[in-house]
């Protein structure tokens, strides 16, 4: 009874905090639960699982984090601001929390643990996979790619039966190829640093999720998207506020 009741005001406390803030959320269900997705904006969200919240990305320019829930876990996907951001950080930080980031990141965060491409652990039942994100055709003045290869970390997490493709900044690289399984996936779509929604669409093809949320938008017109993957019937797109 009295774990119940913990669970209850954990659930209670964490839907009052999010509700206020207005945010879109989505329910998934999965083997063991339900899965929490909420939608902060650009690259930045929320998992709630099993009484655990991770966040992904946490930026103060899309919410006041003073008011959201504190983590359990943060994963930082690559060190750039519109990613990482201290302040944000230190705003949900508790005892006992989890952070993991590319090793560039350890400049702005050096209590962070590093995970390099391939590399795996797991987080109180979550699996985590990072993977690789980067730019192919995408470059600045200099030539040099905005996302270069090695670098950033894209990241699959594994919810009991349900596993989540984060591709953090990348384009539609050959790695996407080996990804198998994918039940849900946040592919990037903004120029000149991530893809075009053709880009997207090719992704989609390689590994095909059952679901698809574009997300770190821009200005990309994701209506386009949905068009161009309207044949595609075994893919749901789903559009919510990311830009």
């Amino acid at each position: 009874m009295r774990n119940l009741i913990a669970l209850v005001f954990f659930l209670l406390l964490s839907f009052s905090l999010l509700a206020e803030n207005n945010f879109q959320t989505d329910v998934i269900k999965t083997s063991a639960g339900d899965l929490k997705i909420t939608f902060i904006g650009h690259a930045s969200l929320i998992f709630e699982f099993n009484k655990r919240i991770i966040y992904v990305d946490p930026v103060s320019k899309y919410a006041d984090y003073s008011k959201l829930p504190k983590a359990d876990l943060i994963l930082i996907t690559h060190e750039h601001g519109d990613h990482l951001d201290s302040k944000a950080i230190e705003l949900i930080k508790k005892d006992g929390i989890k952070i993991f980031c590319n090793e560039a990141s350890l400049s702005t965060l050096p209590e962070g643990s590093v995970l390099k491409n391939s590399d795996k652990i797991s987080f109180k039942g979550t699996k985590i996979l990072a993977v690789p994100a980067y730019n192919i055709t995408n470059k600045r003045e200099n030539g040099e790619a905005f996302h270069p290869k090695g670098i950033g970390n894209g990241y699959i997490l594994t919810f009991a039966n349900v596993k989540i493709y984060l591709a953090g900044d990348t384009e539609n690289i050959p790695e996407m190829k080996n990804l198998k399984g994918i039940d849900i996936a946040f592919l990037p779509m903004n120029l000149p640093y991530t893809m075009t929604p053709a880009m997207v669409v090719d992704a989609v093809r390689m590994f095909n999720p059952k679901i698809l949320y574009p997300y770190h938008t821009g200005n990309t017109d994701v209506n386009e998207l949905v068009k161009l993957l309207k044949d595609k019937k075994n893919c749901e797109v789903r559009i919510r506020k990311m830009n």
